[in-house]
């Protein structure tokens, strides 16, 4: 990277508001692609929300609040876990924070095409269970994704800004359509599918529910573009986790109201609730033009996650613990383009392997298991390091005093261990147990050797002779 370049990076501007910040948390947060799995399990999904809100996303907010107050800049999770706990830990915690990427934009995609499929009516949505024309349609999908990318900035935060558009206006209508539904045909749930099952199974969904409020670490990646930020930060996360979590409860309870259990499709349960709803209601033409709503929404998740995720194996190989190509830029787009090819290949081979002996729904549920391990390991971080800085008060004052970063520490370490844990239990739905297992664990161990080895190994042959790299800037 040039000395220009790296002068530009380290002087960003303060462009990120309050309401800025609240809008962003929303779009990263609420994703509507991961509601049908968590549905599927019946039920027992209110009390895994009630606990997760209570548990893992409330003590996440106060994790964010409290490091990006001590550690204020960008980079966020990296910057956090390298300051408090050193150099292999922030790489592995970033190392994670990308490898899950590799894992989850892919399952994005796969239920891009199966809510996408919808727009052409219902009698097309057979094919979203076709595995040839599911992972051929998936891999051209990718290629376009990364493409678009590399082309520029402008059209990734197009599609991200678009996204986010579509993702509030698909939860209103299934929100609004669930209450007519309710309010003129009763519930389709009864009390006694709110029991909590003995079944691990059942509670797998946990680790997804967690998955899926992670989010309000993404803005203090971007510290350094935050308007008053010890006041901004409190304000945003207070409000974002509020809209997110009524959104994502709202979204889990319609699905429940409108499908059945036994009939919640992982891959197309959303737009099957709203067919049900609409046609009761007298809507049924607002299917197509609600499944192209979501699509775009989802699209949109795709691209901002591949591109933010993408920004992690970029700084590395400026800083050599990954190969030193991955940190130049396009010549003409200014992106970093080979750590998205990088990114999208890599992907794109995990995609296709987890087709090996699985119908398409089990590939999506694979993919998905495996990003929730990979993405809960930053959070295991975060809430050990609020525990250590109350214990031990490492930098100066903090935002909030040590007992309550004692309580958020402990209860967020618990909970995210056990949707660590629970993620690596298949679900009802999945055909084939010991398949589900290997590639879960094989998936897992392999990805934490390859960090260690280039930590490790290629990291420190390399960073001998390469420049010194201003990380917190980049």
């Amino acid at each position: 990277m040039s000395s220009s370049t790296q002068s530009e990076t380290a002087h960003l501007k303060r462009v990120l508001g309050r309401w800025d910040l609240v809008l962003l948390f929303v779009v990263a947060i609420v994703n509507l692609n991961v509601v049908p799995t968590i549905a599927a399990s019946g039920g027992v999904t209110v009390w895994l929300w009630l606990i997760s809100l209570m548990l893992f996303f409330w003590p996440q907010g106060i994790a964010v609040v409290e490091l990006s107050h001590r550690y204020p800049g960008e980079g966020g999770v990296y910057l956090w876990t390298k300051k408090i706990f050193g150099e292999w830990h922030g790489f592995f915690s970033g190392w994670c924070y990308w490898t899950n990427n590799i894992f989850y934009v892919p399952t994005v995609v796969l239920i891009f095409l199966g809510i996408a499929v919808f727009t052409a009516g219902p009698e097309a949505a057979d094919l979203a269970t076709n595995q040839l024309f599911a992972l051929a349609t998936s891999l051209v999908l990718f290629v376009l994704l990364v493409v678009l990318n590399v082309l520029g900035l402008g059209v990734g935060k197009w599609l991200n800004n678009l996204g986010g558009i579509g993702t509030a206006a698909a939860s209103l209508i299934l929100i609004g359509l669930g209450l007519v539904t309710t309010r003129h045909y009763g519930v389709n749930m009864s009390m006694a599918d709110l029991r909590i099952p003995f079944d691990l199974g059942s509670l797998s969904s946990f680790g997804v529910i967690c998955f899926g409020l992670v989010g309000l670490e993404l803005a203090s990646i971007m510290g350094d573009e935050i308007r008053d930020p010890l006041h901004t930060v409190p304000f945003s996360v207070a409000w974002g986790g509020i809209i997110s979590g009524i959104l994502y409860v709202g979204a889990t309870l319609t699905l429940l109201v409108a499908v059945p259990k036994s009939e919640i499709s992982a891959l197309q349960g959303i737009p099957e609730a709203v067919s049900r709803m609409s046609t009761k209601v007298g809507v049924p033409w607002l299917v197509s033009p609600f499944a192209l709503v979501l699509s775009i929404s989802i699209a949109g998740i795709a691209s901002a996650w591949l591109s933010g995720s993408a920004r992690i194996p970029f700084v590395a190989g400026l800083d050599s613990y990954l190969p030193s190509s991955l940190g130049k830029l396009h010549p003409k787009f200014s992106t970093p383009y080979i750590a998205l090819i990088v990114q999208g290949a890599i992907s794109i081979a995990f995609l296709a392997m987890s087709f090996i002996g699985a119908q398409v729904r089990e590939a999506f549920e694979t993919l998905l298991k495996l990003a929730v391990v990979l993405q809960l390991v930053p959070f295991i971080y975060i809430f050990v390091a609020l525990i250590r800085l109350a214990n031990h008060d490492l930098e100066g004052s903090g935002y909030y005093g040590k007992p309550v970063l004692r309580m958020a520490g402990y209860s967020g370490f618990v909970v995210t261990s056990m949707g660590m844990i629970l993620a690596f239990y298949p679900s009802p739905q999945i055909a084939s147990k010991l398949t589900f297992e290997l590639k879960m664990w094989v998936g897992t161990l392999v990805l934490i050797a390859l960090a260690a080895f280039f930590f490790f190994v290629y990291g420190n042959r390399h960073r001998k002779t390469a420049p010194e790299v201003n990380l917190t800037g980049a």
